[in-house]
């Protein structure tokens, strides 16, 4: 929610899972948020990062590995790394 000077002035912004799109509750104490830094093309660091958040179903299931390498494929960190297929 927004004032009338354009702040969220709410007290609590629910997120959701990077992996499986369900919302995170306040209460789910499994759940992460990774921030991946992301580099040029020679290796340097450009000073932005990606964040993925991963809730505790997906944790509890063993499929947080997975899931990492799925989204960081899907936003171009990784190369060749998850298919479909296997």
């Amino acid at each position: 929610m927004e004032n009338e000077r354009g702040e969220l002035v709410d007290l609590y912004i629910p997120r959701k899972c990077s992996a499986t799109n369900r919302l995170i509750r306040p209460d789910d104490h499994a759940s992460v948020q990774i921030s991946v830094a992301n580099v040029s093309e020679d290796g340097r660091l450009t000073g932005e990062n990606t964040s993925f958040a991963l809730c505790g179903f997906v944790r509890a299931m063993g499929e947080a590995d997975d899931s990492l390498n799925r989204l960081a494929q899907q936003s171009g960190l990784l190369n060749k790394v998850w298919s479909a297929s296997k």
